[in-house]
C-alpha cells in the first residue's frame, strides 16, 4: 500500500465516495478510499428502525440496481445495497483508516499520512459527509455517559425519564418512538414552537401529543447544565430542575472542519464555514484536492442529499481528465 502511487485517494467512504471511485474506475484511474469509520458510516450511525425520505430509486449509484420491499428503503436494506456497490465494483476500500495530514509535494502531488502507513496520490478527493460529528451544546455535564447525540433504538430508553432536545425532524421522530415505547419524554425546545420543516405526517402527531400532555415540552428553553441524575433548564418562568436518566441531543450534525484544518483546505469566514472551491469544478484552493457531497455547502446541511451530489463525481474526473487552459 505504501509503495503506490494512486490517481486518487478519496477520504470517506459514504455513497458520494463510492461514486467517485466508481467513475475513477470507469476512466482506468487508480482509486483508493479511506474511511476512518465503517463502510457508509454515517448510514450505520443512522437509527437502527429509520426509513430513508427518498426512494430507492434516488440512492442508487454505479448503476447498481437498488431494489427495497416498499418504495423508501430502511436504513438495513440501504447498508446492504452499499456493500452491493463495493462488491459489484471491487471497489478499494480502507475502513477504519483515518488521514491525518497532507502534505503537499513539489509536483502538486500529495502524502496521506494514516495510522497504518504514509500514501502518495496525484488527486485528493474530501468526501467526509456531516453525520459522525454532532453540534455540541456545549454545557456543563455534556460529556456524562447519559447523554447521547446519536439515537440507536428505543429499547435503552423504555421506562426511563428522558429528556430530548430539539425540534427538527430527528427530534420529534425520536419523541414519539419513546412516547409509544412508555417512556417519559420531555422535549427541550430552544424556539417558540415545533420547527416548521419537519415531515407533514409528524408535524400534528407531535403537536397533539404535546398539547394533551402526554410529552411535556419546554418552549423558548435552553439547557443550563446536565447532571448525573437531573438536568437544569433555563425557561422563560426561570430556572427548573428536572429529575432525569438520559438526554438525547438531536441538535444537528456538521462537518468535521478538525479535518479540513489536518488537511489545510481553507474555510469561508462567514457563518456557512463553506471549504473554498471552483463551483464548476470542485476543486479547492489546494492544487488537485476536491471536495464532493453535502460538505460543499458547510453548514447548510440540508442542501445537498445523495440524490443531488452523484453528479459531483463525474465533474471532478472531468476536471482531473480535462487540461487546464
Amino acid at each position: 500500500m505504501e509503495n503506490s502511487v494512486y490517481d486518487i485517494i478519496i477520504i470517506g467512504a459514504g455513497p458520494i465516495g463510492l461514486c467517485c471511485a466508481i467513475e475513477a474506475q470507469k476512466k482506468g484511474l487508480s482509486a483508493l478510499i479511506l474511511e476512518k469509520g465503517v463502510l457508509v458510516n454515517s448510514i450505520y450511525n443512522f437509527p437502527t428502525n429509520m426509513t430513508f425520505f427518498s426512494t430507492s430509486k434516488l440512492l442508487e449509484i454505479g448503476d447498481v440496481p437498488f431494489i427495497s420491499h416498499n418504495d423508501k428503503p430502511t436504513r438495513a436494506e440501504a447498508l446492504e445495497y452499499y456493500r452491493r456497490v463495493v462488491d459489484t465494483w471491487d471497489l478499494n476500500v480502507i475502513t477504519f483508516c483515518e488521514a491525518m495530514s497532507l502534505d503537499r509535494l513539489a509536483n502538486d502531488n500529495y502524502i496521506i499520512e494514516t495510522p497504518k502507513g504514509v500514501l502518495k496520490t496525484k488527486h485528493v478527493v474530501v468526501s467526509t459527509g456531516f453525520y459522525d460529528t454532532a453540534r455540541l451544546m456545549n454545557v456543563a455535564g455534556e460529556s456524562l455517559p447519559k447523554v447521547k447525540h446519536f439515537y440507536d433504538d428505543a429499547h435503552p430508553y423504555v421506562g426511563k425519564k428522558v429528556l430530548v432536545v430539539g425540534a427538527a425532524n430527528s427530534a420529534c421522530d425520536i419523541a414519539l418512538e419513546l412516547y409509544h415505547k412508555n417512556a417519559e419524554v420531555t422535549m427541550v425546545i430552544r424556539g417558540r414552537e415545533i420547527n416548521t420543516r419537519v415531515k407533514y405526517w409528524i408535524k400534528p402527531n407531535i403537536e397533539n401529543r404535546i398539547k394533551e400532555g402526554s410529552i411535556k415540552a419546554y418552549f423558548g428553553t435552553n439547557i443550563k447544565e446536565i447532571k448525573t441524575t437531573s438536568v437544569v433548564l433555563e425557561t422563560p418562568k426561570g430556572e427548573v430542575i428536572l429529575k432525569n436518566d438520559f438526554v438525547l441531543a438531536m441538535t444537528g450534525y456538521q462537518p468535521d472542519y478538525s479535518l479540513f484544518r489536518k488537511l489545510g483546505i481553507p474555510i469561508s469566514a462567514d457563518a456557512q464555514k463553506i471549504p473554498l472551491h471552483n463551483e464548476i469544478t470542485l476543486e479547492t484552493s489546494l492544487p488537485n484536492v476536491f471536495v464532493a457531497g453535502v460538505i460543499k455547502s458547510g453548514m447548510k446541511t440540508s442542501a445537498y442529499f445523495i440524490e443531488n451530489s452523484r453528479d459531483d463525481a463525474l465533474k471532478i474526473i472531468d476536471a482531473i481528465l480535462t487540461p487546464n487552459p
